[in-house]
């Protein structure tokens, strides 16, 4: 069986990874490879010059009203049993190496959207030249690949692909790639001025005016992959951000309309795992010099120094000088509402992120943050640093940093307000740190509370905010007062295995075929 990936992130390639679907790209296409099948992986051509290469072919891509020319190329990479394929145009490198680009409120969606609907122009007329060979099965990949299942329905050059099997991931439905049908630069008919399509599959439920490339994939393709059992049935129902629950996000109907034919499979992504026990001599000692490193290449970025690297460099001067018993609770992630939301809830006199510094406090712990994002959240931590002299919060992303945090910590937050699959959580696990969740979506299907980790629930954001804090406390508990209970956690979080030989399996028996 031949399977062609198409995405717009894939970590096998130097600089291709955003999120966790880079990871997906990089690690799912070798398992399925070692079960027999053969895979092809094919992401835009954001810079990759310098690597290996091989030119397959030239396409002359219809698109926007004219005539592009995209190259196709084979790269080389570290392992070659699965063949990675770039399409290269000015269109898809113009940020210099970034694989997206932030556009303003106004026209949300916008630069990317064309990117991306070129790109996936680009592909069908790959496989339509036979410049990409015609695989068993596409698989398509979140919102930036789901053009390609609407040319294939709709544009009649492609109707020889009617019969083709095609399988949607859906990663993060909160991002939806959401534009207008006509009127703008960035629209479906300025991308596509010829195409007949049926409007009531490709509309935005809650904007009709506007075409929604994730719902449209959902109505077109021929199975629905959610990246846990959890998450596959969280979002058959409504949102309620005000009640903290996050499901359909506006696609409900469609996934329960989906649920009702057997087209929806939830199955958890995988992580790697060492062959063999290394042997981990990490100190905080280590951590602390390469935090300092971190510091200050994120400060040299900018002329002027500002206040949240200023403040960690103090902080993390305290640290070094004021050596503690307690322990170190550690959380790795990107900083959106997603993941802090519950941490910025009000709770008694300030917010739930005071509550658990002071809980650690008691027990002369520290709380480290490795992350950026969102501005407001990144201020919310830079301020809630500044009132914790437990608390250091790093506003930035460094692998080091990461990996040692990972190792080192002794309790690893991850109080997501939801969680499609979750990789973070499986990283802490894998080094032994137990994990405190939030129940939903991944996390709910890899902690098992009092297991291997700790987790929490709640129908209201007060009840969760409440539950996060108790949860909290009895984690520590258990760490100072039931140390034999603490190891056995440990041990079960360590022993945990997520593989992606297993996930391999499940797609060739509840996708594929």
């Amino acid at each position: 069986m031949h399977v062609l990936m198409v995405a717009a992130e894939n970590d096998a390639l130097p600089n291709a990874k955003v999120g966790g679907v880079a990871d997906v790209l990089r690690d799912c296409p070798k398992a399925l490879v070692e079960q027999g099948l053969t895979v092809d992986v094919v992401i835009p051509d954001y810079g990759f010059s310098a690597l290996e290469r091989i030119q397959l072919g030239t396409l002359n891509v219809p698109f926007a009203g004219s005539i592009h020319v995209v190259q196709v190329w084979q790269v080389y990479v570290g392992q070659q049993q699965v063949r990675q394929i770039v399409l290269s145009h000015s269109l898809f490198s113009q940020h210099n190496g970034a694989v997206y680009c932030n556009d303003d409120g106004d026209r949300p969606f916008a630069t990317d959207a064309t990117k991306f609907a070129l790109f996936n122009a680009s592909v069908c007329e790959a496989l339509l030249q036979g410049v990409i060979m015609r695989p068993d099965v596409l698989h398509l990949h979140d919102w930036h690949s789901a053009c390609v299942a609407v040319l294939l329905k709709f544009d009649h050059r492609f109707a020889s692909f009617s019969s083709l099997r095609t399988v949607y991931t859906v990663h993060n439905i909160a991002l939806q790639g959401i534009r207008p049908f006509k009127g703008d630069d960035s629209s479906l008919e300025a991308w596509f001025p010829s195409l007949s399509y049926n409007g009531e599959l490709l509309c935005d439920p809650r904007y009709p005016h506007c075409f929604n490339p994730m719902r449209s994939a959902i109505n077109l393709v021929d199975k629905i992959h959610l990246v846990s059992s959890s998450y596959a049935k969280e979002v058959l129902q409504a949102s309620q951000p005000h009640n903290g629950y996050f499901g359909g996000e506006g696609l409900e109907q469609d996934l329960q309309h989906a649920n009702a034919n057997n087209k929806i499979v939830g199955i958890l992504n995988g992580c790697e795992y060492p062959t063999h026990e290394e042997q981990l001599n990490s100190t905080l000692s280590e951590l602390y010099l390469q935090i300092e490193t971190a510091l200050f290449s994120w400060m040299a970025k900018q002329a002027n120094l500002q206040s949240s690297y200023y403040i960690a460099h103090q902080r993390l001067l305290q640290f070094i000088k004021q050596s503690v018993t307690g322990p170190l609770v550690t959380s790795v992630g990107r900083l959106t509402d997603q993941k802090a939301l519950l941490l910025r809830q009000p709770y008694q006199n300030h917010q739930v992120l005071d509550e658990l510094c002071q809980k650690l406090k008691h027990q002369q712990g520290r709380m480290i943050i490795l992350g950026s994002g969102d501005p407001t959240l990144e201020n919310t931590m830079t301020a809630a640093m500044a009132r914790n002299n437990n608390l250091l919060f790093l506003k930035g992303y460094g692998n080091n940093v990461g990996d040692l945090l990972y190792a080192l910590g002794d309790l690893f937050l991850m109080p997501s307000s939801f969680e499609p699959c979750g990789i973070s959580q499986m990283l802490a696990m894998r080094a032994g740190q137990p994990c405190l969740v939030h129940q939903v979506g991944g996390l709910n299907d890899t902690i098992t509370d009092l297991e291997n980790g700790f987790s929490f629930s709640g129908d209201t954001l007060q009840m969760q905010s409440e539950a996060l804090v108790s949860c909290f406390e009895n984690a520590l508990t258990v760490r100072r007062e039931q140390p034999k209970q603490w190891d056995k956690i440990v041990s079960n979080a360590k022993a945990a295995r997520f593989t992606w030989s297993q996930v391999a399996k499940d797609y060739l028996g509840k996708l594929y075929n």
